[in-house]
């Protein structure tokens, strides 16, 4: 079966045998790396000695049939002497071609109830959880009607179906049952996400109680990144932790890194956010602030 084209990209089934711009991505890189060893005078061989990799893997990573990770993009240029601006361009590109994996998968799902499944897998499967949101309440906290309307808003976005959002809401609520199997979850959302809520001001209120007992959940550290607070560094997007493996969210797609060095970055952040971020009471003040705005708006 033939797809139609969507946001400027032509795709098919892998079944078909035919390339879709992932794979046409893949192999574009694949081939820089092959032109970055022919220039090196290597052969295939001789570089995987060097490396200490069987054969296979550079023949894989040269014609695109397997994707690169961060530390074999650093090891192979390394071991050809390539200069540091190279290697952080390739792995600039090698971060874009991950988006693209992303962004084409999300092409073959229909709806959420999918992607709501897979992160309650990988909830269950952690023993540590942060999460840090920006624009949105983090999911293990979100109300049925809150996170109704973030689906709901989303598919509209992306123009996906919306026919799955009650099924949807419905893992999601499920999701949360770990915060109460003694995890160590740790979730941060700025002041900004609530302020700006995709849901209206009744739903807002109910989402603020939810948020407000969220406070006393033994084991959970809950805290809000308040407004006109300085922070210690940039953040652009929402992120999650699970244990050593990292999802970004964008937009229309989400990033996954599981690249140490990477990995202890975003837990460095988190370190950071968490010195400015207020807890407890501080909390508690916040969100009281918040409702009496809401219940302004509902009275009005």
């Amino acid at each position: 079966m033939r797809h139609q084209p969507r946001n400027g990209q032509c795709w098919c089934s892998e079944e078909e045998g035919i390339v879709t711009s992932f794979e046409q991505r893949r192999q574009d890189f694949g081939e820089r790396l092959r032109r970055f060893r022919d220039e090196a005078g290597l052969t295939g061989r001789e570089l995987a000695s060097a490396l200490g990799w069987p054969h296979s893997k550079i023949s894989k990573l040269e014609t695109g049939k397997q994707t690169a990770e961060d530390s074999d993009v650093r090891q192979w240029l390394d071991a050809i002497g390539a200069s540091e601006s190279s290697v952080e361009q390739m792995l600039d590109e090698l971060s874009e071609l991950r988006i693209s994996k992303a962004a084409w998968k999300a092409q073959l799902r229909a709806g959420h109830r999918a992607r709501q499944q897979q992160s309650f897998d990988n909830e269950h499967a952690a023993t540590r959880i942060r999460t840090v949101e920006y624009g949105v309440v983090p999911g293990l906290l979100q109300t049925a009607d809150y996170a109704r309307a973030v689906f709901r808003t989303q598919a509209e976005l992306l123009q996906v179906p919306d026919s799955d959002v009650e099924a949807s809401v419905r893992v999601r609520l499920q999701r949360q049952q770990v915060l109460y199997q003694g995890k160590d979850i740790e979730l941060i959302v700025s002041q900004h996400a609530l302020q700006h809520p995709v849901a209206p001001p009744d739903v807002m209120l109910g989402q603020l109680d939810r948020l407000m007992s969220a406070i006393d959940i033994p084991g959970l550290r809950f805290g809000v990144l308040p407004g006109f607070r300085r922070l210690p560094n940039i953040t652009m997007n929402g992120f999650t932790m699970f244990d050593d493996l990292v999802q970004v969210e964008h937009v229309s797609a989400e990033l996954t890194i599981d690249d140490p060095e990477q990995v202890a970055i975003y837990h460095r952040l988190t370190d950071r956010l968490w010195q400015v971020a207020s807890e407890g009471d501080e909390v508690r003040a916040i969100l009281q602030e918040l409702a009496a705005e809401y219940r302004r708006q509902t009275a009005g």
